[in-house]
This record gives C-alpha cells, sequence and structure tokens, in this order.
C-alpha cells in the first residue's frame, strides 16, 4: 500500500499550479492537481464545439502601436491600419471576463533586439524589400521609435487594450509565435490544450502563430470577431477558410461571452 503524505508537507514546484510536482524529502508527487473540467461551447458552421475553460489560453497577437495606431509604423508607410484598430472593442469587452475567469491571457507581440542580431535577411526583407525604407528597427519618422523593437513606443500594445499584472507577455521574432520563443513552454506549464487566437493580421502572424499551434498538437479557435487584417478582403476569407479547412475551428466571441455568462461559472 502506497503511504499518503499529507499535501501541508509538500513543496510546489513549478510555477503553474496545473502543472507542477509537489515534493519533500520522502514523496515526488507528479499528480496534476487540476480542477474539474469546465465545458464551454461555441458554434463553428452550426457545428457545436466544446472545450475545456480549465485548460484554455487567450492569445491576442500583434495588437501593438506599430500595426495599430495612426502614428504607428503601418501608418506611416501608407496603410490604413481603420481594420487594424476593429479588434479593440470586442477585445474590451472579452478580456475581462477571460481574466475573471482566471483564462490565461498571452500578449504574443513583435519584440526585436536593438542589434537585430536574431533576424536573417529573409526577414528584415519583407518589411524593408528594397534596404531604403523604414524597416524592422529603424526609427519611425516623427517620434523615431525603433519599429518593432522591445520595450519601444512602437511595440507597445495600444493603449486601449491595457495589459494587467495577471497576462503573460511573450516576445516573438517572426510570423509565429512559436518559432524561437518560450510560447510553447509556457502553454505546456499552463496545462493548456485548447488556445484562443485574436489579433492581427489574421492572414499573416495571427494564422502562421494557429498553424504552428495545430501542429504542435493543440486545439485552436480563431475568434473571428476579434481578428482583423489590413490586407484585402480575399486574404481574410481565404484565412477563415484555411483554419476551419485544415488547422482548427472559427468562432465569435460574443458567443464565448454568452456561454460564460452561463450560472455554472459563477
Amino acid at each position: 500500500m502506497t503511504q499518503r503524505v499529507s499535501a501541508t508537507t509538500l513543496v510546489q514546484l513549478g510555477a503553474s499550479q496545473p502543472g507542477a510536482w509537489h515534493v519533500n524529502a520522502q514523496v515526488v508527487d507528479m499528480v496534476r492537481k487540476g480542477a474539474a473540467p469546465r465545458p464551454v461551447s461555441v458554434t463553428d458552421s452550426q457545428r457545436q464545439i466544446r472545450f475545456d475553460l480549465n485548460k484554455t489560453a487567450l492569445l491576442v497577437i500583434d495588437m501593438q502601436n506599430d500595426f495599430c495606431h495612426p502614428d504607428g509604423w503601418l501608418s506611416s508607410i501608407g496603410v490604413d491600419v481603420t481594420p487594424a484598430r476593429r479588434p479593440i472593442k470586442p477585445l474590451q469587452a472579452l478580456l475581462p471576463v477571460m481574466r475573471g475567469h482566471q483564462v490565461p491571457v498571452l500578449w504574443v507581440n513583435w519584440g526585436n533586439r536593438p542589434d537585430r542580431l536574431n533576424l536573417p535577411p529573409a526577414v528584415l526583407h519583407v518589411y524593408n524589400p528594397d534596404g531604403r525604407g523604414v524597416g524592422l528597427g529603424d526609427p519611425l519618422p516623427g517620434s523615431g521609435a525603433p519599429v518593432l523593437q522591445a520595450g519601444s513606443w512602437a511595440a507597445q500594445v495600444v493603449d486601449e487594450l491595457p495589459i494587467e499584472a495577471g497576462d503573460i507577455r511573450v516576445n516573438k521574432f517572426r510570423m509565429s509565435g512559436f518559432k524561437d520563443t518560450d510560447l510553447d513552454s509556457i502553454l505546456r506549464n499552463l496545462n493548456v490544450t485548447t488556445l484562443l487566437f485574436a489579433g492581427v493580421n489574421m492572414d499573416q502572424c495571427v494564422l502562421y502563430t494557429l498553424q504552428d499551434a495545430n501542429s504542435a498538437g493543440y486545439d485552436c479557435i480563431m475568434l473571428e470577431d476579434c481578428c482583423a487584417t489590413t490586407s484585402p478582403a480575399y486574404c481574410q476569407a481565404a484565412a477563415v477558410y484555411n483554419t476551419r479547412q485544415c488547422f482548427g475551428f472559427v468562432a465569435q466571441s460574443t458567443e464565448l461571452l454568452t456561454g460564460l455568462s452561463d450560472s455554472r461559472f459563477e
């Protein structure tokens, strides 16, 4: 018979309770202390999609000044950033509710090194194809803030979406939030299996991150009304189609909020 040791004598190893061990000199307890499932449902093309809120995280991608602010980088090179600002209002409604239900909120943003040593020419070329424009790390006209550089105004999340103390920040250096970052390790330690996706651009960084998440075994749901793009409309349509066809599901945050208002979760 296995001897049982009082939990008060055990020390937690691991920053996240869902994924932690509990140990002392006599015991290594690797049984995760997960809570009972909290199922919630959304709809994709008339099909009910159920997932466990206890194993869910919300990724908010690239809602940064350089993409969404009139004085940011995209605007400075002639892009209309009005579409990129559309997720702000639905995210303002969604984020407090998700936090209230202890769903981790992760801000996955471009945050490049000042010396750009981890950015290969193939990445730099996308944003400065002839070498004479304003690309990654170059000073913005007017403010002089370096484009998408970690710690700069340009890389900050827009003021309308304040990051709270319990939120998690992840800097990325490619279209995908998984490439060369600690995002996967963080999610594994949080014991997360389902990812909700929001942000810009939905056909680029959002979709690329979602694709990598799917390849890594996560269950993926794109929140369509919390995503946007400054690309042509057919790019958005293709992103939605490809997500449904190959990589996960597409739902609306408004329906999720309705489900979260269920008395079971109060």
